[in-house]
């Protein structure tokens, strides 16, 4: 499909249109709020002398993208929480198509059958992925599920105080920091094994009281560690009336246990594995699920679409049957602000995990699994090199610690085209400058992985 250029309205008569439709006298009113000291007197000068054509821009245009570095060969090998996956070709071609990627927020859903019915595909299978009963549509991101989830944990608990694992990913604690803020909340945050790199159960015990409102706790973590002993930090959580709240990476759920089998009460993650690839940031599609409880369903923000009958009770019909957003008539009751529309990601998730199934699910999870700790192997083979540095079990992700700093490191692995770990040294819970943490997927063939051990081992 061709990528036509946005024409926007440039003639003087639509300009003077839109201003009058809106109410203002001229453009520099949409500015007031910007000290005018700031603000430029004339266009800036971009080196071109002269008003320049289309094909003249499209060109300039094209030889500043083709000074990007796309790493293919081999994909990217860096960690954080969005790594490199295969997207088949059947995904995009579904969510290329005009009915879906048009559409906004419904805001008369039912005349939307087919739109409905992906999302409510969508949420099925995402509940049966997670073993949760209800999970919504949509959020932003992992990050803002997870405030969220904190919010609704508070709201339903009526208690004030989060304690959060403190080997959780430390830009989703920032956004956690900032949502709480003004909420006359306590965070407080849990250490964890410095040998294993697990959440330490006994000071979840000692911090968790009946103030808590919600534990938060990642599987795998930040780390790559998976908690294997999650079900005792909920256990510890449930008998002092807090609410446990997972976060969870989705592919990994084809080997290890899903959050409802260990008493999650709220379920997040991002479905960036599940067929989205990497867009530079995004849009990714944060995951929010609930188990049934009436309380915890009320307070889930954004929207539920519900399986129903039609009045003659001969067909089934679509229908939203839960929005609690403040676009709508909550106003300032809602439960959240939450207003972008992420269900094209959604479609997506539910395309990708309906061409897998649950065998191909569990087969590239464990491909992920051998992969990863295939690298691993390879990189601790090297004389000075920890891989992986912590002893607990780990999937797709994991830290390696290097005899110098890994910036070092890092830099002779560009020089070579490959885009290595990411470096933990200004990055908790770490912050070490000679560790950095890789993301080995479906994606990396075993020639991928020797040829970054042979080029690791060079630069060392």
């Amino acid at each position: 499909m061709p990528k036509l250029p946005w024409a926007p309205a440039a003639n003087s008569k639509d300009r003077r249109e839109m201003l009058e439709r809106i109410g203002v006298k001229g453009v520099m009113e949409l500015y007031r709020d910007i000290p005018r000291e700031i603000i430029l007197r004339e266009p800036p000068r971009v080196g071109f002398g002269r008003q320049l054509s289309e094909w003249e821009i499209r060109r300039i245009i094209d030889r500043l993208l083709a000074r990007n570095r796309v790493f293919l060969d081999p994909p990217p090998f860096m960690g954080g929480g969005a790594c490199m996956h295969v997207v088949p070709a059947a995904v995009e071609a579904i969510v290329s198509r005009s009915e879906f990627y048009t559409a906004y927020t419904p805001y008369q859903p039912e005349i939307n059958q087919g739109l409905l019915q992906a999302f409510f595909e969508y949420q099925s299978l995402m509940a049966d992925l997670l073993e949760m009963d209800v999970v919504n549509l949509s959020m932003y991101d992992w990050s803002t599920a997870a405030a969220e989830a904190a919010l609704a944990a508070m709201r339903v608990t009526r208690r004030r105080k989060i304690v959060v694992a403190g080997n959780i990913h430390p830009e989703r604690l920032e956004v956690m920091k900032t949502w709480l803020l003004g909420k006359d909340a306590t965070l407080e945050i849990l250490g964890f094994d410095g040998e294993t790199g697990k959440t330490s159960l006994e000071d979840a015990e000692s911090r968790i009281d009946a103030g808590t409102a919600a534990v938060y706790v990642e599987t795998p973590n930040f780390l790559g560690v998976i908690e294997d002993e999650i079900e005792a930090i909920a256990d510890a959580a449930h008998r002092r009336g807090a609410l446990l709240i997972a976060g969870v990476e989705p592919l990994s759920l084809g080997i290890v246990r899903p959050p409802g089998s260990y008493g999650a009460d709220i379920a997040v993650g991002d479905a960036q594995p599940l067929g989205l690839g990497l867009n530079y940031g995004g849009p990714y599609l944060g995951v929010f699920a609930t188990r049934w409880d009436r309380r915890l369903v009320r307070q889930m923000p954004g929207r539920l679409i519900g399986l129903t009958r039609a009045v003659d009770g001969e067909e089934y019909g679509f229908t939203m049957i839960l929005q609690t957003r403040e676009q709508h008539i909550r106003r300032e009751k809602a439960t959240s602000n939450i207003t972008s529309n992420e269900a094209l990601l959604a479609v997506a998730a539910a395309a990708y995990l309906s061409l897998l199934g649950g065998q191909g699910l569990r087969e590239l999870a464990r491909s992920i699994w051998l992969r990863s700790h295939y690298a691993a192997k390879r990189l601790g083979e090297l004389e000075g090199v920890e891989a992986p540095l912590f002893k607990g079990e780990f999937f797709k992700e994991f830290v390696a610690r290097f005899p110098k700093p890994y910036r070092e490191v890092h830099s002779a692995l560009l020089e070579k085209g490959i885009l290595g770990g990411l470096p933990l040294a200004e990055r908790p819970p770490l912050q070490d400058e000679r560790s950095a943490l890789f993301c080995v997927t479906e994606a990396h063939s075993m020639s991928d992985i020797d040829k970054l051990v042979e080029a690791v081992g060079e630069a060392l």
